[in-house]
């Protein structure tokens, strides 16, 4: 469906040959590792403005260093560049409610494109808020609480089992490659049995055995592996290697 006020609409069109997808696997790869679904490949997505939405879909990308750059075809056409993450935020129900603005311009030395989002809020309210703030008494600052260092666990050796729930898909830079690791976020981790326990928030490889499940957010699931002390980010620290026997509950 497209909206009546196309013209709010900037036209960005890729430069020169953009990179196509060579199958529906790499098309589902690519729009895993860039965030845009989960599971199964969207085809369709919403290209919001504060005014207008169209439906896009994504005919390839382009490259500069280590950025990719998605080239999206509205349902007339005509094609623009968008950064994925900005895709991404277009498919939340309040983008659009304050106004904003994405421009992508080509450098002018050729070298490839820059991707610039600003977002505007109207001048009364930052007025307001300017006039509410200099009127409030100033507080008193308050001694910052030293956040507590999560004491490291006893990890067992061997392989053992355990019970977790799935929390997320998401990827892992991956130093030695041009692509991102596909991941699994896992949270309620737990070891059962004899050595029974509580692990908390861990994560894995998205390996093909773990893709042949059919895994979906929320799923608890049942496993054999090795954890591991290796983090993922600041909260979440271990690793599960290696999960096999794996059953949904």
């Amino acid at each position: 469906m497209e909206a009546t006020k196309m013209n709010v609409i900037k036209y960005y069109a890729p430069k020169g040959e953009y990179i196509t997808f060579t199958s529906e696997e790499e098309y589902a790869d690519k729009g895993r590792s860039w965030g845009l679904f989960a599971k199964s490949p969207k085809k369709q997505f919403w290209y919001k403005t504060a005014s207008s939405q169209s439906l896009v879909t994504i005919k390839g990308y382009e490259e500069y260093k280590n950025l990719n750059v998605l080239v999206v075809e509205f349902e007339d056409g005509k094609l623009t560049c968008i950064h994925p993450s900005f895709l991404k935020e277009m498919q939340g129900g309040g983008f659009g409610k304050e106004q904003m603005s994405m421009e992508i311009e080509g450098v002018e030395d050729g070298e490839g494109l820059i991707t610039e989002v600003e977002a505007t809020k109207k001048e009364s309210k930052v007025k307001e808020k300017t006039a509410v703030d200099k009127a409030a008494p100033k507080k008193p600052k308050e001694p910052k609480e030293k956040k507590e260092k999560k004491e490291k666990l006893e990890l067992p050796l061997e392989k053992v089992k355990f019970t977790a729930k799935v929390k997320e898909f998401a990827t892992k830079p991956n130093p030695f490659s041009d692509r991102d690791d596909e991941v699994i976020l896992l949270e309620e981790v737990v070891i059962t049995g004899e050595l029974s326990l509580v692990i908390g928030d861990a994560w894995c490889g998205y390996s093909n055995t773990l893709k042949a499940i059919g895994l979906e957010e929320g799923d608890s699931i049942e496993f054999e592996g090795k954890v591991v002390d290796k983090k993922f980010n600041k909260e979440i620290l271990y690793k599960v290697n290696n999960p096999s026997k794996i059953t949904k509950k």
